[in-house]
């Protein structure tokens, strides 16, 4: 049994271990891989275990031992399911491995913003503390959570661990799904009412072709010029264009963000650098245990499908 890494350093750039999975067979490890190399690299391939490498249908086509392809996160529409499906090859993928980890890195966004640690360690670091006249200052503004209201796009795990934190710290919740349930925290609105009303706004929704780019001038212009947008789930649910515009003219007062609609992103993007836009690279699920959950769950993905009794299959 062949099984092929093919973007195996963010996932593991050393801190982890193979051994889960190289039980399996011959396990080949690589820390990236481009489009040019993808088919030398899995010709002989049974199974392709992929984070963010796009494995297209000219590929697949290609590979006549491949068997499974599992995905390293629970995002899988960088694999063509249509043609795996077609070629009887199943997809598998991690749901809810980083439930707890994204959900505390939207609350980082949020702190960062209300309380600006970040900048006040700088601002001591270079010796402004000890040269100053009063025993303490603040550069910003420092901002209460308790009753403020949050806006949740998206109730899936992650939207109500988001909720949970939310409720803990005094927080009125909002929010928005397609499927609200009596046991959700909070109170189900329409997408209109949760921007006009909320003074965060927090995506945790997958991205579709029928949401790609819906936050866009028509909502920004909807929230409240207090209001801050975090986004920790997939940066092409937002118009970057008309966000750019909404930080700069003042629409909204601040944003926070995971993740763009390009990784990584183009030259001169236009929310980089911007005082009021606050962007980590893509690392809310990136945590020590939630990428260890990652190569457990694999493990009993391909575990599974040898068995016959195949687990986390997408198509």
């Amino acid at each position: 049994m062949n099984l092929i890494v093919t973007d195996g350093h963010t996932l593991n750039p050393g801190d982890l271990s193979w051994d889960e999975i190289r039980t399996f067979g011959e396990l080949t490890i690589y820390d990236r891989t481009t489009p040019d190399e993808l088919l030398h690299r899995c010709k002989n391939a049974d199974i392709i275990i992929t984070n963010k490498t796009p494995i297209p249908g000219d590929t697949i086509s290609q590979l006549p031992n491949l068997k499974l392809i599992t995905v390293t996160a629970t995002g899988y529409n960088i694999v063509d399911i249509k043609t795996a499906s077609a070629q009887n090859i199943s997809v598998a993928n991690v749901p809810g491995y980083g439930t707890s980890s994204v959900a505390q890195h939207s609350f980082a966004l949020i702190l960062e913003l209300s309380n600006r640690a970040g900048i006040h360690s700088t601002d001591v670091a270079a010796g402004n503390w000890q040269t100053a006249i009063d025993w303490c200052y603040t550069l910003t503004p420092i901002t209460e959570l308790a009753d403020k209201i949050i806006g949740i796009v998206g109730m899936g795990n992650i939207g109500q661990q988001v909720a949970a934190i939310a409720t803990v710290l005094g927080m009125n919740v909002l929010y928005h799904t397609p499927n609200p349930r009596s046991s959700f925290q909070g109170k189900s609105v329409d997408l209109n009412e949760l921007f006009s009303t909320s003074d965060i706004v927090s995506l945790h929704c997958p991205q579709t072709p029928e949401n790609t780019g819906f936050v866009n001038r028509n909502l920004l212009r909807k929230m409240k010029k207090s209001a801050w947008l975090i986004n920790t789930s997939r940066g092409g649910l937002i118009n970057e264009a008309d966000l750019a515009e909404a930080l700069t003219e003042k629409w909204i007062a601040a944003a926070a963000l995971d993740v763009l609609s390009k990784e990584p992103p183009v030259a001169n993007h236009p929310l980089i650098g911007l005082s009021n836009c606050l962007i980590t690279p893509h690392i809310a699920w990136i945590s020590f245990e939630a990428r260890k959950r990652i190569i457990t769950e694999t493990a009993r993905n391909i575990k599974s499908f040898l068995q016959g009794k195949p687990i986390n299959v997408v198509n």
